[in-house]
């Protein structure tokens, strides 16, 4: 222990002898936390999974650019080969299903008004009229919620 290593120069001054010590402390510190990286498996296993998540979704990524691509070009092959009579007739059931659709929208925006109009018409009248029952209802809830709270401490 005494002994210099081998393949490092003593030192010949103080100063490069804690030049020396400060470097191999470093090392030392270095080598340590390495160490202890390798050792905390938990951490490990987190990052390789975070890898296979990033590459999985690379790849999927990837399929899906070419999947598109794909089914653009067997779309656009189709589109090429159809006859002229087809693609009037669908070009006039997409435009009829496209104005069913607004009309539907239309239709279901009428009815959804009329039921909020009917909620602020009914409602406050209803919650006057049955004013006693809906206080002693949560009178009961609150009372309820005490007693259960008050033996869960027991």
């Amino acid at each position: 222990m005494t002994q210099p290593p081998h393949d490092e120069p003593t030192a010949r001054s103080q100063e490069e002898l804690r030049e020396q010590v400060e470097h191999t402390r470093h090392e030392l510190g270095d080598t340590v936390q390495a160490l202890a990286d390798r050792a905390d498996v938990k951490t490990r296993a987190r990052e390789k999974a975070v890898a296979v998540r990033d590459h999985a979704g690379a790849k999927a990524h990837a399929w899906s650019g070419q999947a598109r691509a794909k089914a653009a070009h067997v779309a656009h092959t189709v589109e090429e080969k159809l006859p002229e009579p087809v693609k009037q007739k669908g070009a006039a059931a997409a435009q009829g299903a496209k104005d069913k659709a607004a009309q539907a929208e239309q239709v279901w925006q009428d009815k959804a008004a009329q039921a909020e109009q009917v909620w602020q018409d009914k409602a406050p009248q209803q919650v006057r009229d049955h004013r006693a029952a809906l206080l002693a209802g949560a009178g009961a809830v609150l009372v309820a919620c005490l007693l259960i709270r008050r033996r869960g401490n027991r």
